[in-house]
């Protein structure tokens, strides 16, 4: 097998690692850079538990090349901090919205996705934007709940994010 050295940027650090021209993002991450907090769930780009930020959008890490991302600025779950724990992250945990925790991370980085492009979200904006996210365990109206209470403190100047 043939490897190529790349540099990834990721989590505002460039990465220098070893690839196979057909390794997908979360493998890298995951397995070279030891992340571990961006979850495999489906595999498939269903579940939404491998949801990582490139340049400020949400992607599946299942379904994106590692070579599509050089010179991108790519965000992992480990690269949030405000300072210690991010709003969404206080949010999640204070509202219910996680329980087993292991679709939390793709649910997060969807959220902060979304409020870094719309502060304000409707309701209905949020339920939209987190469609492509998978969650066995809450329902969804907990998860929903704490996105918005991220946006309302956002708003009225108590949260950062």
């Amino acid at each position: 097998m043939l490897c190529k050295i790349i540099k990834l940027n990721i989590n505002g650090s460039t990465h220098e690692t070893a690839i196979r021209e057909y390794d997908v993002l979360l493998d890298v991450v995951r397995e070279n850079l030891n992340l571990t907090g961006t979850k495999r769930g489906c595999d498939m780009g269903t579940c939404g538990c491998c949801n990582v930020l490139i340049d400020g959008r949400a992607r599946l890490s299942c379904l994106t090349m590692a070579m599509e991302c050089i010179g991108k600025k790519i965000v992992t779950i480990e690269g949030l901090k405000s300072p210690i724990v991010h709003p969404l992250q206080r949010a999640f945990a204070e509202s219910g919205g996680s329980q087993c925790g292991f679709c939390t991370q793709g649910f997060i980085m969807t959220a902060k996705a979304l409020l870094d492009e719309n502060p304000d979200p409707k309701r209905e904006e949020i339920e939209e934007a987190i469609s492509g996210n998978m969650c066995r365990c809450t329902g969804y109206i907990k998860i929903v709940d704490a996105i918005e209470n991220v946006a309302k403190l956002q708003k009225n100047g108590k949260g950062s994010n």
